[in-house]
């Protein structure tokens, strides 16, 4: 790899660089940036540029910077002593919803090679960060997309949509490829106006996400107008194309809701969004939906408004599931469709302050909760491969030709690195699936609070039944333990099981759980900490507690 001087620099998120050659950045010291975000102004914001960030390093040996803490270890594995590897998301946080600081940026300009999962697993603000910065030349592989061809197995994102009423997220349809789009790009979603049965709203409209630890992102407040002078910008959700995202809505009292929306694309953060469609979407809070005379009521199952980047539309998509993993998909013009807020959605503010947005605590609200705790950003394609360690094989294949190519000089290593670390893999495989293979097939459910063990119960034989988790934006009433309860009476499961990173947020299940003689089991998914500081001892991790938990 040839050595490179860079100086020190202060950079931002958002940049974007010039056409400049010069690969592995040996060019890097005449690199412009052009900030498409707001604009961190000069060094002081850090103790950075006087001394908080360490010295510009030497380029002696390889820098390599991947999204997550698994891709790194499995990144160490093969490039053993002759590189450094850095991970933007530390150990224990949540890559659907980690955000990119400063010094995770200035190790993407000082990168060689960049390795991220993609389909749509990281917050897509690390994306960005990563596509903006990284040096012209540097290889940037997307393990998850490339893995198919290193023979990975690929399987579709399974979600639950058990709850009592609808599930209405919202999701990107098309690439906009033929208008210059590309992963970084952005599709905006913005809320323009309300109205009350033509008259003035006797309540607030709420859309926004609950975060892993209970962080609240607000996309929609009502509360203070819609500000078209703004761009509407603080009623706006931004997603990459082909996209989706899980969202919760609130309203803070009955009445006929007609929301409107409108969509647009920006293909660059410097370019100026081009309109896709703009409509009205119609809610029937705690009143008879069919009443409005509309031909589609949506009071079940999983929906979202969709922005339909290849027809110039905006739809709903109401998603069926039929069981054995069939599913049938309708779209419906926002005109024939209207969203039924049951009485029964009627929740109590809860006490935690992050939520004084909805009211004092107690008050009523009438919601739709988003079902699945957390951030979560994905496409129609379980982004979560390395749960079957034949798919880690792939990546390791993946990285091992990635650096062989980058550094040639380091070829011989990358391959026995590789190869002796395959070995240890295949190894791994094989005891995971006989630790399972001797769990009674009856007891092989798997129940857990996060949808990323699709590929673990695939490759390994185990069943999931489902997702139990409380209402994860407020807090749990009585009826919410007594259904929750229930669900896992009628599972009939020996164990449920917990990502120990929502520990702290999944209280309620653990007493339950607790409660009725369930097992509280711990199952990592995303996320490597102190306890399993690698992918190999996850994973055997994993199959540890799957045997504990599930063998009588």
């Amino acid at each position: 790899m040839p050595a490179a001087t860079h100086p020190r620099e202060c950079v931002v998120t958002h940049a974007r660089t010039t056409d400049i050659p010069g690969a592995g950045g040996a060019d890097r010291t005449r690199r412009l940036r052009h900030a498409s975000g707001a604009l961190l102004s000069g060094c002081a914001l850090l103790a950075s540029c006087a001394g908080g960030m360490p010295q510009t390093p030497s380029h002696d040996e390889v820098r390599i910077v991947t999204t997550t803490g698994i891709l790194a270890d499995l990144a160490r594995q093969v490039a053993g002593d002759r590189a450094t590897v850095t991970s933007i998301v530390p150990d224990g946080a949540d890559p659907h919803g980690y955000e990119p600081t400063l010094r995770d940026v200035r190790d993407i300009v000082y990168a060689d090679v960049a390795f991220t999962n993609y389909l749509l697993l990281e917050e897509q603000s690390i994306v960005k960060a990563i596509d903006a910065n990284l040096p012209d030349g540097v290889p940037n592989v997307s393990l998850a997309e490339s893995a198919v061809k290193y023979a990975a197995e690929i399987i579709p994102l399974v979600e639950d949509v058990s709850l009592d009423t609808v599930w209405l997220g919202v999701r990107v349809a098309g690439d906009g490829a033929h208008h210059g789009a590309d992963r970084a790009s952005d599709v905006l979603l913005s809320a323009t106006g309300i109205r009350c049965a033509d008259e003035p709203c006797a309540g607030d409209v709420h859309a926004y996400l609950t975060g892993t630890f209970g962080d609240v992102t607000h996309y929609v407040d009502s509360r203070d107008g819609f500000d078209a002078g703004t761009g509407y910008a603080a009623d706006t959700l931004r997603l990459p194309p082909d996209a989706h995202t899980h969202l919760s809505w609130a309203f803070t009292a009955p009445g006929l809701y007609e929301l409107d929306v409108r969509a647009s694309l920006q293909v660059d953060p410097r370019a100026k969004p081009l309109p896709v469609a703009s409509g009205t979407l119609l809610f029937a809070v705690g009143v008879d939906p069919h009443a409005t005379g509309r031909d589609v009521v949506l009071n079940a199952g999983h929906s979202d408004l969709t922005v339909d980047l290849d027809a110039g539309a905006l739809r709903v998509l109401l998603d069926h599931e039929h069981g054995r993993g069939e599913r049938h998909q309708d779209l419906f013009a926002l005109d024939d469709v209207v969203v039924e807020v049951p009485t029964k959605a009627l929740h109590e503010v809860p006490g935690d302050p992050a939520f004084r947005f909805l009211g004092r605590p107690g008050d009523p609200v009438y919601q739709l909760p988003q079902a699945v705790l957390g951030k979560h950003v994905h496409g129609e394609i379980d982004p979560h491969l390395w749960q079957n360690v034949r798919n880690a094989m792939a990546y390791v294949e993946i990285m091992r030709d990635t650096l062989m190519q980058a550094d040639p000089a380091g070829a011989r290593e990358y391959r026995d690195n590789a190869h002796a670390y395959l070995r240890e893999l295949e190894r791994l495989d094989a005891d995971v699936r006989a630790a399972i293979a001797g769990i009674p097939p009856s007891r092989r459910v798997l129940v857990t609070t996060h949808d990323a063990f699709g590929y673990l119960a695939a490759a390994y034989d185990l069943t999931v039944a489902g997702f139990v988790s409380p209402n994860p934006a407020t807090e749990p009433s009585l009826a919410d333990r007594k259904r929750l309860t229930q669900t896992i009476r009628d599972l009939r499961v020996p164990a449920v099981f917990l990502e120990p990173n929502l520990a702290a947020r999944s209280s309620t299940l653990v007493e339950v759980a607790r409660e009725q003689g369930v097992r509280v089991c711990p199952l990592y998914g995303d996320a490597l900490d102190a306890d399993a500081p690698t992918y190999v001892d996850m994973m055997r991790a994993n199959a540890r507690s799957l045997v504990t938990c599930l063998v009588p």
